[in-house]
């Protein structure tokens, strides 16, 4: 599946609409940003279930601050609506493929009780 440039306008209903959505949070001028791109663009070749969104900070501030972006690039990773991932840092390819199948493979029941468990302590 080819990177979906998304907007304050198409991300709440990608991650609504998908099971996992991986998003690059980036700016034009970020040179680690640059370099992570073609990394990003080619494992996302080899998860066509999974959708891979960009998000470019410079264009779309407000979605940036919602999600209290403060160093570029950072990648947050998306699983049933819930935010299981979010590290700034371009990483490997190994890297990424790391976090994709780590994020593929969480039970997301034991994940909600964590949380609901944690708001509720």
């Amino acid at each position: 599946m080819a990177v979906i440039d998304a907007t304050r306008a198409t991300l709440e209903g990608l991650i609504i609409e998908n099971d996992i959505v991986l998003v690059d949070f980036w700016a034009p001028w970020c040179a680690p940003c640059r370099q992570f791109a073609p990394v990003y663009e080619s494992i996302s070749e080899q998860y066509p279930a999974i959708v891979f969104g960009k998000v470019n900070t410079e264009e779309e501030r407000e979605l940036a601050a919602h999600f209290q972006i403060r160093s570029i690039p950072t990648l947050m990773v998306f699983r049933e609506q819930i935010i299981v991932y979010s590290q700034p840092g371009a990483l490997p390819p190994a890297g990424l493929t790391s976090v994709i199948d780590r994020a593929s493979e969480l039970d997301m029941d034991q994940v909600r009780r964590e949380i609901e468990a944690a708001e509720a302590g």
